[in-house]
């Protein structure tokens, strides 16, 4: 294999026919045969699921059966078969694209189900031939009639069948984002057409895989259909979705062998890790799993590297986009109660702190999805948090990545902005002056006064952490830097670091270390002077730490103090290193 990037091909077929890279999954089939006959998985976005289910629907399909040794042959699972290979007849479904038409829900929903059916009977008209009926029902514009004539006729002829469902969850997701609970309600309870279809898949198939990037639809529809089981946290399962660093490695080392691929590997994939590496899906792999890296955004960056032979100008696919909308529906979630103040201090927390203890929820209704827990383990499902420790009972949970950690960022400006009447273009304009003249005072003044405004008319956003959250927002613009928060140093943790990206902007004159210190209202000033004088020892313990040098190496290290009262700045200076 190998003459082009699998980028945007979700057919597991055309990335063997053209000769694409794969990274192989397919020892995962025999623990997926041993688990159980009905499962479920979720995974967030982009990690690879389209590819997977395509692989199995080729690997399980008989229609498929001969072109096995072309296909399998160079993958694990090539040499090592199954009894199962080979032997279904499979019925694929991608949900995703069921809402698609000018028909109402239900309508579109049938049509698509309609076209796939007359598919599979296409596809394996040789299993049904004599079957006085096949084109009638093929005429039929009932999908349920499909079903029901499938379920009978195929019992009646021992045949055996797979059911493979892609984002299971889009169709009714898309409705309750887009038409609220009540609607999604109707679709998923009592005699709701989704729930009647799912009734029915329960008793026909031999097998049933689905995947999918929630668990709210799944539960929604457990009277009707609670046969599944769920792997989504199973540690056997953790590496399933996603690429290893041994698996980015590998691809980026199979392409450089064709030539198409120049520079360092190991510098690359430093490059990439702090974007895109660190998802975890199992508590059990935290100690035992290396992390997972995002499959499409490393494909992003490698496709860069290959046509132009340098990393993308943003790390960030601007595809990723879509996973912003996901942040704003779920915060905006009946944002006119108490609830969405909670949600909106999750959020603020997550930023400042980086992390956040979460108890993980494997399901839950639709009607339940505001509620804190709920709430914090969607942000898990959608990969915009994941494991990354444990307290007690609980899971820390944390930003994966600057990728992930843009998008909260990019959603709380939006939010301050309408707040406040900070001038974006004027901000990047003292950003560069900082960055490449070191006039810092002018850019950190600009930040303290918009703070100002916006906590005066929202009083809760006082506090350290919110503080922290609303500079992290506005620096982010800064993309010089990789902004660092609560970074390692010398014993310590200061609040940031702007660490200089000199790999792509070698100009970069200047580099920071940030301590906020944050004061309530009412303190003296002693009690002021006091902080104050802690936060200058611990910036001069900073800035001797030997990785800070190293990594400023070239540029003009500033420690700065920042000290708020209240909502007001009281003190912006910077502090010698000795």
């Amino acid at each position: 294999m190998g003459k082009g990037i699998p980028y945007g091909i979700s057919d597991f077929s055309r990335l063997i026919d053209q000769n694409c890279y794969y990274v192989d999954k397919t020892h995962f089939l025999p623990q997926i045969e041993e688990i159980a006959n009905y499962i479920f998985l979720i995974r967030p976005r982009r990690f690879g699921k389209s590819v997977f289910l395509t692989m199995m629907r080729a690997y399980y399909d008989i229609s498929q059966k001969d072109r096995f040794e072309e296909r399998f042959g160079n993958l694990w699972i090539g040499k090592h078969p199954t009894k199962l290979q080979g032997i279904y007849q499979v019925l694929y479904f991608d949900f995703s694209k069921a809402n698609l038409g000018r028909g109402s829900l239900e309508d579109n929903f049938n049509d698509y189900c309609c076209i796939q059916l007359n598919d599979f009977f296409r596809t394996y008209a040789a299993y049904y031939q004599g079957e006085d009926e096949l084109e009638k029902i093929m005429a039929s514009t009932e999908a349920a009639d499909k079903l029901h004539w499938l379920e009978a006729t195929a019992r009646r002829l021992e045949h055996l069948l797979y059911l493979i469902i892609d984002e299971y969850d889009n169709f009714t997701n898309v409705i309750l984002s887009e038409q609220g609970k009540d609607m999604f309600r109707k679709l998923t309870h009592a005699s709701g057409f989704y729930r009647d279809y799912f009734k029915q898949f329960k008793g026909m198939f031999e097998r049933i895989f689905m995947m999918g990037v929630s668990p709210v639809t799944l539960d929604d529809l457990s009277s009707g259909y609670n046969i599944d089981w769920n792997i989504s946290t199973d540690p056997h399962f953790n590496m399933m979705m996603g690429f290893s660093e041994t698996d980015v490695r590998e691809m980026f080392q199979y392409y450089q062998g064709l030539d198409m691929l120049k520079g360092d590997i190991d510098a690359m994939i430093e490059e990439m890790r702090p974007w895109y590496d660190n998802y975890c899906f199992a508590r059990a792999s935290l100690k035992t799993d290396p992390k997972m890296f995002n499959c499409d955004m490393t494909l992003y960056y490698l496709r860069n590297r290959v046509n132009f032979n340098a990393p993308p100008e943003e790390m960030v696919d601007k595809n990723i986009r879509t996973d912003y909308s996901k942040l704003k529906m779920l915060a905006r979630l009946d944002r006119e109660n108490a609830a969405g103040d909670e949600r909106m201090g999750t959020i603020e927390e997550i930023a400042a702190k980086g992390e956040i203890l979460v108890n993980l929820h494997t399901s839950f209704p639709a009607e339940k999805v505001t509620e804190i827990d709920n709430f914090r383990s969607l942000l898990y499902y959608y990969g915009l948090l994941t494991m990354c420790g444990t307290r007690g009972d609980r899971i820390i949970m944390c930003i994966p990545n600057n990728c992930v950690r843009e998008q909260y960022l990019g959603f709380l400006r939006e939010y301050y902005q309408q707040r406040s009447e900070m001038q974006l273009p004027y901000l990047k304009d003292l950003i560069d002056n900082m960055a490449f003249d070191g006039e810092w005072k002018p850019l950190f003044e600009y930040i303290a006064h918009a703070y100002r405004e916006n906590s005066s008319v929202r009083d809760a956003i006082e506090g350290e952490r919110n503080l922290q959250g609303f500079f992290k927002a506005y620096l982010a613009l800064a993309s010089y830097y990789l902004v660092h928060p609560e970074l390692e140093m010398n014993y310590g943790y200061c609040d940031f670091f702007l660490l200089p990206d000199k790999q792509r902007y070698p100009d970069i004159a200047h580099s920071y270390i940030l301590e906020l210190k944050y004061a309530s209202r009412t303190a003296t000033d002693t009690e002021l002077e006091a902080q104050a004088e802690e936060g200058r020892m611990q910036l001069k313990q900073y800035c001797q730490d030997k990785k800070v040098l190293a990594i400023s190496k070239d540029t003009v290290l500033h420690c700065l103090l920042l000290q708020f009262k209240g909502w007001d700045m009281v003190k912006c200076e910077e502090v010698a290193m000795e």
